[in-house]
């Protein structure tokens, strides 16, 4: 199955904090692991805000995506438009891109923001509560 790891996904496999249901997933070597240009993004972003609760470094977390063989999902102008077509229950635009990556590739996303879970798309719901990010 082709994996698409939404932000906090990949931050908790990159810290070795994956809950169980996920981390099964991961490992599992049927399964190919993406990650989208749209995180690193985002990361950035926040980071550059100076959040006192997220220090990851965006170079760092996709160098290390790379060296553990997770391929990176190019956004298209595909993507563009499939987001602009989804309903608007998310207003998160980030969230947004990697449903509509997720579906416009035919994979699944990997998440745990629960107002995913109300969009009638290809999701596998993750829960987990995590205090800050790294």
């Amino acid at each position: 199955m082709k994996l698409l790891l939404d932000t906090h996904i990949l931050l908790w496999a990159a810290a070795g904090m994956l809950p169980k249901d996920a981390e099964k997933m991961v490992v599992d070597g049927d399964n190919t692991l993406f990650f989208s240009p749209v995180s690193i993004w985002e990361i950035g972003i926040k980071k550059s805000l100076a959040r006192s609760d997220f220090k990851v470094k965006p170079e760092v977390l996709r160098r290390g995506l790379l060296d553990n063989q997770y391929q990176e999902l190019p956004i298209t102008s595909l993507h563009a438009l499939a987001a602009n077509t989804l309903p608007q229950i998310h207003k998160d635009p980030f969230d947004r891109m990697l449903l509509a990556q997720a579906k416009v590739e035919g994979m699944m996303l990997l998440t745990s923001d629960g107002i995913l879970r109300d969009y009638p798309a290809p999701v596998i719901f993750i829960s987990r509560h995590v205090d800050t990010w790294l």
